[in-house]
């Protein structure tokens, strides 16, 4: 009786710190990818927001991500002026989902188990989620977010930038803006290619009302054990 007492009291204890986690600080962790051929910051340091049909049409969803964006290049010293601008920006981001193709039965009881799959699917929705459960696949969330920057003279493009995230865990449209301040970090003159930034934020449900995205920062990966 008592090991059949610990079988149902881990599982849920482990279950509960878990959730508990979810309340606090998260590690947000993305593969940027980053070109420029900018040498300082552009004068005036202006831009306007060119619009694509597809988001034109699903402009609910995008408004939300799109000021988020704004956010994010208000931090690198850009304004948005529609009338005079320097820039010419275009935004995307895309979100989807994935599990596992395969998923093994474990029977010991006292373990909960993780795994990821490929495959991703698109949907819309803002929120906060988690993708664990005991012995049942983790849904592994896909967030991703693009800003290329053209000049509004020649049309040339001056600045091209992407972060992309997959993790257990997300929060919408705030996550975007975690994205977008990673993807802007080291503006104008980014290291070329690929890096990996992590930042600490704190979740949107945990955290006072209105909060700003986190500043990025990069932080060493913890010593292996």
């Amino acid at each position: 009786m008592a090991i059949l007492r610990r079988a149902l009291v881990l599982p849920l204890c482990m279950a509960a710190a878990l959730l508990a986690g979810c309340a606090g600080p998260r590690l947000v962790e993305s593969d940027v990818n980053s070109f420029s051929t900018l040498s300082a910051l552009p004068s005036p340091p202006t831009y306007r927001i060119e619009r694509l049909p597809s988001q034109e049409a699903h402009s609910a969803a995008y408004i939300p991500i799109e000021a988020q964006a704004e956010q994010a290049l208000a931090r690198v010293g850009l304004q948005r002026d529609d009338a005079r601008p320097r820039l010419i920006a275009q935004i995307g981001a895309e979100g989807g989902y994935a599990s596992p193709r395969y998923w093994p039965y474990y029977s010991d009881p006292f373990y909960g188990r993780f795994g990821w799959g490929l495959g991703y699917g698109g949907r819309w929705g803002w929120g906060m989620g988690m993708g664990w459960m005991m012995d049942t696949p983790p849904t592994l969330y896909h967030r991703g977010v693009s800003l290329v920057l053209r000049d509004a003279a020649t049309q040339q493009v001056v600045y091209e930038t992407s972060a992309v995230y997959e993790d257990v865990w997300t929060d919408d449209p705030a996550i975007y803006g975690v994205l977008f301040n990673q993807a802007l970090s080291g503006f104008p003159q980014p290291p070329r290619g690929r890096r990996t930034i992590r930042t600490e934020v704190q979740p949107q449900s945990a955290a006072r009302p209105a909060p700003q995205p986190a500043t990025p920062a990069t932080v060493a990966p913890a010593p292996a054990r």
